[in-house]
């Protein structure tokens, strides 16, 4: 139940698009990145460019910036597991959208990565909700300054008028 509660915290923002990278999803399918994405190889055709693309040397820093930023902020029971050594990788990892990780359902067929494909699309809902309510209290909150800004004018011209 642990690992589902760390599902959004594995969710980052990388062009602009709501994204899991490979190392993250092969250890919540319980497999080997290695295995994941030969997996995937395979079934290219499935993954077109807006469903899963690869990160660049600067993504991946800026990643690993954004990771270990919010690790400092969680529990230890909650931080990320991806781990981008600083001497550099073999390949850059990959970035799956919500559409590439469904699509994984139809390529991994195990138990473990049906379930966990469920709880991971549940994972993208619940971050598009917080999402939306951020967004509507940014706008509620914009409003209100406009609001007192208003009576701040109103205010000034009755003193200025006294």
């Amino acid at each position: 139940m642990e690992i589902m509660q760390n599902i959004p915290a594995r969710i980052y923002e990388i062009r602009g698009e709501r994204v899991m990278i490979d190392r993250d999803l092969a250890i919540l399918y319980e497999t080997e990145s290695r295995m994941l994405n030969q997996a995937v190889k395979r079934n290219l055709k499935r993954f077109p460019p807006d469903f899963m693309f690869q990160l660049t040397k600067d993504e991946v820093d800026a990643l690993r910036f954004q990771i270990e930023t919010s690790n400092k902020l969680q529990p230890e029971a909650l931080r990320s597991q991806f781990v981008i050594s600083k001497g550099g990788n073999r390949y850059l990892p990959y970035a799956f959208t919500e559409q590439g990780v469904a699509m994984l359902s139809g390529i991994l067929n195990s138990d473990k990565a049906i379930n966990m494909n469920i709880a991971i699309m549940r994972a993208f809902v619940e971050v598009r909700k917080l999402m939306a309510t951020r967004n509507e209290l940014s706008f509620q909150l914009e409003e209100l300054r406009s609001r007192i800004g208003d009576h701040d004018l109103q205010l000034n011209q009755i003193y200025e008028a006294m």
